[in-house]
Protein backbone atom coordinates (compact mmCIF):
# COMPACT_ATOMS: atom_id res chain seq x y z
CA UNK A 1 0.00 0.00 0.00
CA UNK A 2 1.36 3.14 -0.95
CA UNK A 3 1.41 6.10 1.99
CA UNK A 4 0.19 8.86 1.91
CA UNK A 5 2.10 12.62 2.05
CA UNK A 6 3.30 12.90 5.16
CA UNK A 7 2.28 16.52 4.94
CA UNK A 8 -1.28 15.70 4.45
CA UNK A 9 -0.67 13.14 6.99
CA UNK A 10 -0.16 16.00 9.97
CA UNK A 11 -2.57 18.35 8.01
CA UNK A 12 -0.26 21.02 7.55
CA UNK A 13 1.09 23.27 4.35
CA UNK A 14 4.44 22.12 2.82
CA UNK A 15 5.34 25.46 3.93
CA UNK A 16 4.80 24.99 7.56
CA UNK A 17 7.04 26.22 10.05
CA UNK A 18 8.35 23.99 12.19
CA UNK A 19 6.24 25.48 15.44
CA UNK A 20 2.54 24.16 13.20
CA UNK A 21 4.15 21.14 12.52
CA UNK A 22 4.77 20.65 16.49
CA UNK A 23 1.56 21.65 17.38
CA UNK A 24 -0.42 19.58 14.72
CA UNK A 25 1.87 16.40 15.93
CA UNK A 26 0.88 16.79 19.29
CA UNK A 27 -3.05 17.33 18.45
CA UNK A 28 -3.32 14.03 16.38
CA UNK A 29 -0.80 11.95 18.98
CA UNK A 30 -2.87 12.96 21.46
CA UNK A 31 -6.25 11.91 19.52
CA UNK A 32 -4.81 8.78 18.65
CA UNK A 33 -2.84 7.63 21.30
CA UNK A 34 -3.06 4.08 22.24
CA UNK A 35 -3.49 4.85 26.14
CA UNK A 36 -6.71 6.78 25.26
CA UNK A 37 -7.87 4.00 22.19
CA UNK A 38 -7.28 0.91 24.09
CA UNK A 39 -8.11 -1.98 21.72
CA UNK A 40 -8.88 0.38 18.43
CA UNK A 41 -5.96 -0.76 15.44
CA UNK A 42 -7.50 1.96 13.19
CA UNK A 43 -6.31 4.57 15.70
CA UNK A 44 -3.20 2.51 16.50
CA UNK A 45 -2.31 2.40 12.73
CA UNK A 46 -2.96 6.16 12.67
CA UNK A 47 -0.70 7.09 15.72
CA UNK A 48 2.20 5.41 13.76
CA UNK A 49 1.40 7.11 10.74
CA UNK A 50 1.64 10.59 12.75
CA UNK A 51 4.61 9.14 14.19
CA UNK A 52 6.34 8.63 11.37
CA UNK A 53 5.45 11.75 9.51
CA UNK A 54 6.82 14.01 12.35
CA UNK A 55 10.02 12.33 12.35
CA UNK A 56 10.70 13.10 9.23
CA UNK A 57 9.18 16.93 9.38
CA UNK A 58 10.54 17.44 12.03
CA UNK A 59 13.95 16.95 11.37
CA UNK A 60 15.67 19.35 8.28
CA UNK A 61 17.76 16.97 6.68
CA UNK A 62 15.11 14.46 6.82
CA UNK A 63 12.75 17.26 5.52
CA UNK A 64 14.66 18.26 2.80
CA UNK A 65 15.42 14.98 1.25
CA UNK A 66 11.58 14.01 1.67
CA UNK A 67 10.77 17.50 -0.12
CA UNK A 68 13.27 16.33 -2.88
CA UNK A 69 12.17 12.61 -3.04
CA UNK A 70 9.50 12.28 -1.47
CA UNK A 71 9.03 8.86 0.41
CA UNK A 72 11.92 7.34 -2.01
CA UNK A 73 13.97 9.28 0.00
CA UNK A 74 14.46 6.53 2.41
CA UNK A 75 14.53 3.54 0.75
CA UNK A 76 17.44 1.59 -0.24
CA UNK A 77 19.53 2.79 -2.69
CA UNK A 78 18.42 6.30 -2.03
CA UNK A 79 21.39 6.89 0.18
CA UNK A 80 18.20 6.94 2.93
CA UNK A 81 18.19 4.26 6.10
CA UNK A 82 15.51 2.06 5.06
CA UNK A 83 13.18 4.40 6.28
CA UNK A 84 12.20 7.08 9.23
CA UNK A 85 12.84 4.13 10.99
CA UNK A 86 12.12 5.66 14.61
CA UNK A 87 15.01 5.63 16.43
CA UNK A 88 14.04 8.85 18.80
CA UNK A 89 10.88 7.41 19.81
CA UNK A 90 12.08 7.94 23.43
CA UNK A 91 12.85 11.87 22.69
CA UNK A 92 9.99 12.16 20.33
CA UNK A 93 7.87 10.94 23.70
CA UNK A 94 9.88 13.14 25.89
CA UNK A 95 9.19 16.27 24.26
CA UNK A 96 5.69 16.09 22.99
CA UNK A 97 4.10 13.90 25.72
CA UNK A 98 6.65 15.42 28.96
CA UNK A 99 4.57 18.08 29.96
CA UNK A 100 1.14 15.85 29.37
CA UNK A 101 2.02 12.88 30.84
CA UNK A 102 5.08 13.94 33.20
CA UNK A 103 7.28 12.47 30.69
CA UNK A 104 9.75 8.91 31.13
CA UNK A 105 7.18 6.73 32.60
CA UNK A 106 3.68 7.82 32.94
CA UNK A 107 1.70 8.56 35.68
CA UNK A 108 -1.53 7.96 35.81
CA UNK A 109 -4.00 10.07 33.33
CA UNK A 110 -6.27 11.58 34.67
CA UNK A 111 -10.29 11.97 34.05
CA UNK A 112 -11.50 13.29 30.59
CA UNK A 113 -12.08 17.41 30.47
CA UNK A 114 -15.83 17.86 29.57
CA UNK A 115 -17.12 21.08 27.73
CA UNK A 116 -20.75 23.06 28.15
CA UNK A 117 -21.86 25.58 26.18
CA UNK A 118 -23.87 28.06 27.85
CA UNK A 119 -26.15 30.59 26.78
CA UNK A 120 -26.18 34.24 27.51
CA UNK A 121 -28.17 37.11 27.09
CA UNK A 122 -26.44 39.99 25.93
CA UNK A 123 -26.72 42.00 29.38
CA UNK A 124 -25.28 38.94 30.67
CA UNK A 125 -22.76 38.88 29.02
CA UNK A 126 -21.79 42.66 29.24
CA UNK A 127 -22.53 42.89 32.92
CA UNK A 128 -21.47 39.49 33.96
CA UNK A 129 -23.45 36.65 35.83
CA UNK A 130 -23.14 33.65 38.41
CA UNK A 131 -24.96 31.10 36.73
CA UNK A 132 -26.03 27.49 37.87
CA UNK A 133 -25.83 24.66 35.61
CA UNK A 134 -26.47 21.12 35.63
CA UNK A 135 -24.11 18.29 33.54
CA UNK A 136 -24.72 14.62 33.21
CA UNK A 137 -20.70 13.26 33.97
CA UNK A 138 -19.04 10.28 35.70
CA UNK A 139 -18.56 10.54 39.32
CA UNK A 140 -16.31 8.54 41.99
CA UNK A 141 -18.76 5.44 43.23
CA UNK A 142 -19.61 6.12 47.05
CA UNK A 143 -19.98 3.00 47.90
CA UNK A 144 -16.68 1.91 47.13
CA UNK A 145 -14.94 5.35 46.97
CA UNK A 146 -13.96 4.51 43.81
CA UNK A 147 -11.76 2.03 43.81
CA UNK A 148 -14.27 -0.02 41.97
CA UNK A 149 -14.16 -3.22 44.83
CA UNK A 150 -17.06 -4.42 47.15
CA UNK A 151 -14.70 -4.89 50.35
CA UNK A 152 -11.52 -2.83 49.66
CA UNK A 153 -9.65 -5.53 49.10
CA UNK A 154 -7.61 -6.02 45.22
CA UNK A 155 -4.43 -7.92 44.46
CA UNK A 156 -1.80 -6.96 41.78
CA UNK A 157 -2.29 -7.81 38.07
CA UNK A 158 -0.50 -10.72 36.96
CA UNK A 159 -0.36 -9.58 33.39
CA UNK A 160 1.63 -6.20 34.07
CA UNK A 161 2.61 -7.16 37.87
CA UNK A 162 1.18 -4.29 39.13
CA UNK A 163 2.57 -1.32 36.60
CA UNK A 164 -0.61 -0.70 35.21
CA UNK A 165 1.30 -1.39 31.40
CA UNK A 166 2.76 -3.83 29.41
CA UNK A 167 5.44 -3.48 26.73
CA UNK A 168 4.38 -4.55 23.42
CA UNK A 169 6.81 -4.97 20.52
CA UNK A 170 6.84 -2.84 17.43
CA UNK A 171 9.86 -4.22 14.48
CA UNK A 172 12.66 -2.75 15.72
CA UNK A 173 11.51 -1.18 18.65
CA UNK A 174 9.62 -1.51 22.19
CA UNK A 175 6.55 0.09 23.14
CA UNK A 176 4.66 0.34 26.27
CA UNK A 177 0.52 0.70 26.23
CA UNK A 178 -2.30 0.06 29.15
CA UNK A 179 -2.57 -3.73 30.44
CA UNK A 180 -5.75 -4.99 28.72
CA UNK A 181 -6.29 -6.96 31.80
CA UNK A 182 -6.52 -4.76 34.39
CA UNK A 183 -6.92 -1.09 32.06
CA UNK A 184 -4.21 0.15 33.60
CA UNK A 185 -5.24 0.15 37.13
CA UNK A 186 -2.24 -2.27 38.69
CA UNK A 187 -4.77 -4.34 39.91
CA UNK A 188 -7.14 -7.15 40.09
CA UNK A 189 -10.69 -6.35 42.02
CA UNK A 190 -11.56 -10.09 43.19
CA UNK A 191 -15.21 -8.65 44.66
CA UNK A 192 -16.71 -5.93 42.13
CA UNK A 193 -18.63 -3.22 43.95
CA UNK A 194 -22.03 -4.31 43.45
CA UNK A 195 -22.77 -0.20 42.34
CA UNK A 196 -20.23 0.05 39.91
CA UNK A 197 -19.63 -3.32 38.89
CA UNK A 198 -16.10 -2.46 39.44
CA UNK A 199 -15.55 0.59 37.14
CA UNK A 200 -15.05 2.84 39.80
CA UNK A 201 -17.43 5.10 38.42
CA UNK A 202 -20.82 5.89 38.30
CA UNK A 203 -23.12 8.30 35.90
CA UNK A 204 -25.06 11.36 37.60
CA UNK A 205 -26.22 14.95 37.26
CA UNK A 206 -24.01 17.70 38.85
CA UNK A 207 -24.92 20.77 39.53
CA UNK A 208 -22.64 23.00 39.21
CA UNK A 209 -22.40 27.07 39.63
CA UNK A 210 -19.61 29.41 37.46
CA UNK A 211 -18.88 33.56 37.82
CA UNK A 212 -18.77 34.96 34.13
CA UNK A 213 -17.10 37.54 34.24
CA UNK A 214 -18.31 40.60 32.66
CA UNK A 215 -17.34 41.44 28.96
CA UNK A 216 -17.14 38.20 27.66
CA UNK A 217 -17.98 37.04 24.19
CA UNK A 218 -18.84 34.32 21.95
CA UNK A 219 -16.26 31.61 21.94
CA UNK A 220 -14.48 32.74 25.34
CA UNK A 221 -13.72 30.05 27.69
CA UNK A 222 -14.09 29.35 31.98
CA UNK A 223 -12.15 26.58 32.77
CA UNK A 224 -13.49 24.73 36.11
CA UNK A 225 -10.78 23.17 37.44
CA UNK A 226 -11.57 19.54 38.93
CA UNK A 227 -15.51 19.29 37.53
CA UNK A 228 -14.50 17.34 34.61
CA UNK A 229 -15.08 13.50 34.75
CA UNK A 230 -13.98 11.79 37.28
CA UNK A 231 -10.85 9.51 36.73
CA UNK A 232 -11.49 5.63 36.99
CA UNK A 233 -9.24 4.10 40.45
CA UNK A 234 -9.66 6.93 42.37
CA UNK A 235 -7.21 9.18 39.47
CA UNK A 236 -8.10 12.85 39.50
CA UNK A 237 -10.62 14.41 37.66
CA UNK A 238 -10.33 15.87 34.47
CA UNK A 239 -10.99 19.67 33.93
CA UNK A 240 -14.83 20.95 32.75
CA UNK A 241 -14.46 23.95 30.10
CA UNK A 242 -17.63 26.23 30.07
CA UNK A 243 -17.91 27.98 26.72
CA UNK A 244 -20.06 31.34 26.11
CA UNK A 245 -22.45 32.00 23.25
CA UNK A 246 -24.29 35.08 23.70
CA UNK A 247 -27.95 34.66 21.98
CA UNK A 248 -29.00 37.55 19.68
CA UNK A 249 -30.40 40.62 20.82
CA UNK A 250 -33.32 42.32 19.15
CA UNK A 251 -31.72 46.00 19.44
CA UNK A 252 -28.20 46.02 20.16
CA UNK A 253 -25.52 43.56 17.52
CA UNK A 254 -21.69 43.44 19.09
CA UNK A 255 -18.71 43.63 17.71
CA UNK A 256 -15.91 43.19 19.73
CA UNK A 257 -16.19 45.90 22.26
CA UNK A 258 -18.51 48.14 19.99
CA UNK A 259 -22.24 47.80 20.11
CA UNK A 260 -24.40 49.24 17.13
CA UNK A 261 -27.98 49.88 16.69
CA UNK A 262 -30.12 50.98 14.37
CA UNK A 263 -32.44 53.94 15.49
CA UNK A 264 -36.12 54.79 13.21
CA UNK A 265 -36.68 58.54 13.13
CA UNK A 266 -39.76 60.22 11.40
CA UNK A 267 -38.93 61.84 8.26
CA UNK A 268 -40.34 65.03 9.53
CA UNK A 269 -37.23 64.91 12.16
CA UNK A 270 -34.55 63.71 9.35
CA UNK A 271 -35.85 66.98 7.63
CA UNK A 272 -36.05 69.66 10.59
CA UNK A 273 -33.89 67.86 13.35
CA UNK A 274 -34.41 67.24 17.09
CA UNK A 275 -33.41 65.10 19.86
CA UNK A 276 -34.03 61.78 20.33
CA UNK A 277 -34.14 59.05 22.57
CA UNK A 278 -31.99 56.03 22.43
CA UNK A 279 -32.06 52.96 24.61
CA UNK A 280 -28.32 52.01 25.92
CA UNK A 281 -27.28 49.17 28.36
CA UNK A 282 -27.61 51.32 31.09
CA UNK A 283 -29.95 53.27 30.40
CA UNK A 284 -31.76 56.03 28.15
CA UNK A 285 -29.31 58.59 25.98
CA UNK A 286 -30.37 61.47 23.49
CA UNK A 287 -28.46 62.17 20.18
CA UNK A 288 -29.00 65.43 18.39
CA UNK A 289 -30.20 64.82 15.18
CA UNK A 290 -29.04 67.88 12.52
CA UNK A 291 -31.68 68.93 10.38
CA UNK A 292 -31.24 67.59 6.43
CA UNK A 293 -29.91 64.22 8.41
CA UNK A 294 -30.12 61.21 5.68
CA UNK A 295 -30.47 57.40 6.18
CA UNK A 296 -27.06 55.80 7.52
CA UNK A 297 -25.42 58.61 9.18
CA UNK A 298 -23.78 57.22 12.23
CA UNK A 299 -24.11 58.87 15.70
CA UNK A 300 -21.71 57.65 18.17
CA UNK A 301 -21.93 57.44 22.15
CA UNK A 302 -18.44 57.02 23.15
CA UNK A 303 -18.20 54.70 25.94
CA UNK A 304 -21.39 53.05 25.73
CA UNK A 305 -20.33 50.00 24.66
CA UNK A 306 -18.72 47.32 26.42
CA UNK A 307 -16.02 46.73 28.67
CA UNK A 308 -13.58 44.48 27.88
CA UNK A 309 -12.91 41.61 29.80
CA UNK A 310 -9.28 41.89 29.20
CA UNK A 311 -8.42 45.35 29.88
CA UNK A 312 -9.96 48.55 31.23
CA UNK A 313 -10.91 49.87 27.04
CA UNK A 314 -14.83 50.25 26.87
CA UNK A 315 -16.18 50.26 23.57
CA UNK A 316 -18.55 52.77 22.00
CA UNK A 317 -22.29 52.98 21.15
CA UNK A 318 -22.92 53.65 17.27
CA UNK A 319 -26.29 54.60 16.20
CA UNK A 320 -27.32 54.33 12.53
CA UNK A 321 -30.28 56.43 12.01
CA UNK A 322 -32.63 55.13 9.58
CA UNK A 323 -35.64 57.63 7.86
CA UNK A 324 -38.47 55.75 7.83
CA UNK A 325 -41.49 56.47 4.92
CA UNK A 326 -45.17 56.97 6.98
CA UNK A 327 -47.68 54.53 6.96
CA UNK A 328 -51.33 54.53 7.17
CA UNK A 329 -52.17 58.44 6.63
CA UNK A 330 -55.05 60.07 7.20
CA UNK A 331 -56.72 61.84 4.84
CA UNK A 332 -55.59 65.37 5.73
CA UNK A 333 -51.72 64.15 6.50
CA UNK A 334 -52.33 62.63 2.38
CA UNK A 335 -53.50 66.31 1.59
CA UNK A 336 -50.48 67.98 3.56
CA UNK A 337 -47.92 65.93 2.09
CA UNK A 338 -49.43 66.71 -1.46
CA UNK A 339 -49.22 70.38 -0.68
CA UNK A 340 -45.75 69.90 0.80
CA UNK A 341 -45.15 68.51 -2.51
CA UNK A 342 -46.42 70.65 -4.52
CA UNK A 343 -44.08 73.49 -2.83
CA UNK A 344 -40.88 71.81 -4.64
CA UNK A 345 -39.49 73.74 -7.74
CA UNK A 346 -39.91 71.59 -10.93
CA UNK A 347 -37.04 69.36 -10.71
CA UNK A 348 -36.63 69.84 -7.15
CA UNK A 349 -32.47 69.41 -7.51
CA UNK A 350 -31.98 72.30 -4.58
CA UNK A 351 -34.17 69.87 -2.05
CA UNK A 352 -32.61 66.52 -3.46
CA UNK A 353 -29.11 66.58 -4.04
CA UNK A 354 -28.75 63.11 -3.74
CA UNK A 355 -31.41 61.98 -6.19
CA UNK A 356 -30.48 64.95 -8.25
CA UNK A 357 -26.75 63.41 -8.49
CA UNK A 358 -28.88 60.10 -9.35
CA UNK A 359 -30.24 61.23 -12.23
CA UNK A 360 -27.19 63.03 -13.54
CA UNK A 361 -25.49 59.73 -14.08
CA UNK A 362 -28.25 57.67 -15.18
CA UNK A 363 -28.61 60.56 -17.84
CA UNK A 364 -24.62 60.13 -18.51
CA UNK A 365 -25.02 56.28 -18.60
CA UNK A 366 -27.55 56.69 -21.56
CA UNK A 367 -25.99 58.80 -23.25
CA UNK A 368 -22.74 56.41 -23.49
CA UNK A 369 -24.73 53.54 -24.54
CA UNK A 370 -26.86 55.38 -27.11
CA UNK A 371 -23.68 57.41 -28.65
Amino acid sequence: MSKRDYYEVLGVEKNASEDDIKKSYRRLAMKFHPDRNDGDKEAEAKFKEVKEAYEVLSDGDKRAAYDRHGHAAFEAGMGGRGGPGFNDVGDIFGDIFGDIFGGGRRRAQRGQDLRYVMELDLEEAVFGVQKEFEIPTAVACEPCKGSGSEDGKSSACQTCRGRGRVAMARGIFHVEQTCPHCNGAGKKIENPCKTCRGHGLVQKNKTLSVKIPAGVDTGDRIRLTGEGEAGANGVPAGDLYVEVNVREHKIFERRENDLYCEVPIRFSQAALGGDVVIPTLDGEAIIKVPSETQTGKLFKLRGKGVKSVRSNHVGDLLCRVVVETPVRLTKRQKELMQEFESTFHEDGRDHTPRQSSWLDGVKSFWDRMTS
